[in-house]
């Protein structure tokens, strides 16, 4: 019998930096045939593309030889979509698994892992596959600013006085259930703090964490892919270990008020003053992550703007094709957006 495909679920929450270290991980792939999930939470598949724009798949995705595929979920999240699209995208897997050294799912930053993973236990997926290793991608200057992070004795202590407390917040109890079903924590983006700030949030990760989990740093999600796989966990065999807010739920419902819009301009922008209004959207909106594409005038190449708070990222990827509008497509991932707001502030610019 064929060897099992190894499974990588790499998952964290919005702008935690999983997207980078998957393309560092492609980029340094050292010869492995490695196949990709990319799960995007929105209509436009942004990190699909960048993927994509790696370099290292070619143009003809047919191709007899290709190395690297990669496969865009765009139905929102992974757990709830598995009978939809990941178990006929798996089966699709399977039939070419001679091709294929591993298999690396991305999942959106509203996903939580431990449905994913119980789906391996399907029978025609569990004789093929196995889940090598959950990692999770922590956001260090996010969590060093308090931003999804607990204190679970204070949270106990307040539940006990106030009966109607149900449960933290849905984007809290996404913190803590990734973090609770990790084989691997990748402290990403320490290069925004301090060696004493990094060293409060290893502390703070570990009081998170049920059982013992190695915690790794990194910078730009550049890391060997050594560290990253061959982890042989059978994670779906062992997820009595891997507690979830959702262990006593058949199906887990996702707070209905996050939402995601997108807008696609036919228009070049200045990237400072777009960025500029993207920060007062964020002020007044509560908007999780801005990510997308941007044509800027008179440059051939295409700006990728990411955003989590106020924090924003941006650079050049890769020159506009010959056959591509030249447009500016932006995605916002939120509570209760107001899209016409949105659109209107940018069509304004």
């Amino acid at each position: 019998m064929a060897t099992k495909i190894p499974v990588t679920v790499i998952t964290g929450f919005l702008g935690s930096g999983k997207t980078s270290i998957i393309r560092h991980l492609l980029q340094n792939n050292q010869g492995r045939r490695i196949a990709v999930l990319v799960n995007e939470f929105g209509e436009l598949g942004i990190d699909g593309e960048l993927l994509k724009s790696c370099q290292i798949c070619p143009e003809d995705e047919t191709e007899a030889n290709q190395e690297t595929n990669i496969f865009e979920l765009t139905n929102g999240c992974l757990c709830c979509t598995v009978q939809e699209e990941f178990y006929p995208t798996m089966r699709e897997l399977i039939k070419r698994r001679d091709s294929i050294d591993y298999i690396i799912i991305e999942t959106s930053g509203l996903a939580l892992p431990k449905p994913l993973v119980k789906a391996f236990r399907w029978q025609e997926i569990r004789n093929a596959a196995t889940v090598d290793a959950v990692i999770t991608v922590v956001d260090c200057a996010a969590v060093a600013a308090g931003t999804f992070a607990s204190d679970l004795d204070a949270i106990a202590a307040q539940r006990q006085e106030d009966d109607s407390l149900e449960h933290e917040t849905p984007l809290q109890e996404l913190f803590e259930d990734q973090l609770a079903c990790a084989d691997l924590v990748i402290l990403n983006k320490t290069d925004l703090v301090d060696a004493e700030t990094q060293a409060q949030v290893l502390e703070l990760v570990k009081k998170e964490l049920p059982r013992v989990v190695k915690i790794v740093s990194s910078d730009y999600g550049k890391l060997d892919p050594s560290i990253l796989l061959g982890f042989a966990a059978a994670v779906e065999d062992n997820l009595d270990s891997r507690p979830s807010h959702h262990d006593t739920e058949e199906d887990h419902d996702h707070d209905d008020e996050i939402n995601s819009t997108h807008v696609i301009l036919d228009r070049t922008f200045d990237p400072e003053k777009l960025q500029a209004t993207l920060e007062k959207l964020a002020q007044e909106q509560e908007i999780y992550r801005i990510k997308g594409f941007v044509a800027v005038e008179n440059k051939l190449m295409r700006l990728v703007m990411q955003g989590v708070g106020n924090r924003f990222d941006k650079f050049y990827d890769r020159p506009w094709k010959p056959e591509e509008a030249k447009q500016t497509s932006l995605v916002f991932i939120g509570r209760n957006l107001q899209s016409s707001a949105i659109e209107s502030q940018l069509v304004a610019l």
